[in-house]
């Protein structure tokens, strides 16, 4: 890897997605991506606090007192010219407003998903992100994630025939942390915007946008089909927050294509194989997660301008409009037209 300047990286929000995030900048440091973390901001010192004291449980990371500051307040954050790219890790609801003044100030940004829980508010960040030199990518993880990515290159090149039909699975028991949150579904969106979005917009990356949607179930664990006017039948996601807790989390793809089945389950091992007519195929992938990619994919285009973000706010502003459409055809019970984002 040629030599490159180091990407010195805020981090405002420190709960769970903060700490992962720092932990894949971490990653990305040993392993060869010049980037640091010298900022993090959170309106609860002791989160902070208790990292530096103890590490980071679960995941072998500490925040080094020496080298990175704890701000007290985002604008602080934003006056250190050091600081060049900004992971937004807050609650939903502040997602917009503070990616907004990060473009202001000058940061390259990376919003955690979902954006924003309506299109009009992704819309304002899109305007803002055109109006700036800077670079914008909203945390779409599952289009790094490492056998999801596999997927995308199957049905992008056409290697396997074309798809005839595709369901998705996520499920699990909803978070532990923020639960006054996460439980207020006026603020998170529930399982909907927090769970099912990955599989919403991971179809949007392999099959583009659908004509209609129809959804049963509730904003906690929805099933939606997903109607193509030239295209697959059926395909289906299902995401919710229905496992007791505890229980293992599910996540799984089976894609028929015309010469192959694609079986990816999280909870088998391997977890991807490769159904042929008289044989299957375990399909090796890549170490690391969907956080560790997305990060370094935004490094590499941070130092390199000319690369295209694989993953853009116009793909969040259309998985918005995708949502709504399907809690529409919740609230309905009838299938709903879904709208397209416009060119930005």
């Amino acid at each position: 890897m040629a030599e490159r300047s180091t990407i010195g990286v805020g981090i405002v929000g420190f709960g769970f997605m903060g700490r992962t995030h720092l932990a894949a900048y971490q990653a990305a440091a040993r392993e060869g991506w010049p980037c640091e973390v010298l900022a993090v901001c959170d309106g609860d010192p002791e989160s902070v606090a208790q990292v530096r004291q103890c590490g980071e449980a679960g995941m072998g990371h500490s925040l080094d007192s020496t080298r990175t500051r704890m701000c007290e307040n985002f604008d602080e954050m934003l006056s250190n010219d050091r600081v060049k790219l900004v992971s937004i890790c807050t609650y939903t609801d502040s997602h917009v407003d503070l990616a907004i003044r990060a473009l202001q100030a000058g940061k390259h940004v990376l919003v955690e998903k979902p954006v924003a829980l309506r299109s009009d508010d992704v819309q304002r960040l899109c305007e803002a992100t055109a109006r700036s030199d800077r670079r914008c990518m909203p945390a779409m993880c599952m289009r790094f994630w490492p056998g999801w990515d596999w997927l995308i290159g199957c049905i992008t090149a056409g290697s396997l025939g074309p798809v005839r039909n595709a369901a998705f699975t996520r499920l699990g028991s909803g978070p532990i942390w923020a639960s006054d949150f996460y439980r207020d579904v006026s603020r998170s969106g529930g399982a909907m915007f927090d769970l099912h979005i990955h599989d919403a917009d991971f179809i949007l990356a392999c099959l583009k946008t659908p004509r209609a949607v129809s959804s049963t179930g509730s904003v906690n664990h929805v099933k939606t089909l997903y109607k193509f006017s030239d295209g697959p039948s059926p395909v289906s996601a299902e995401g919710g927050w229905s496992l007791p807790p505890g229980a293992e989390f599910r996540m799984r793809y089976v894609v028929e294509f015309e010469e192959a089945t694609a079986d990816f389950d999280l909870t088998r091992n391997p977890p991807l194989l490769l159904h042929r007519p008289n044989h299957a195929e375990t399909i090796a992938i890549q170490p690391g997660t969907g956080y560790d990619g997305e990060i370094r994919h935004l490094l590499d285009c941070v130092h390199d301008p000319s690369q295209f973000l694989r993953v853009t706010l116009r793909d969040a502003l259309q998985v918005t409009l995708l949502l709504e459409a399907e809690l529409e055809s919740l609230r309905t019970g009838q299938p709903v037209s879904v709208r397209h984002a416009p060119t930005i």
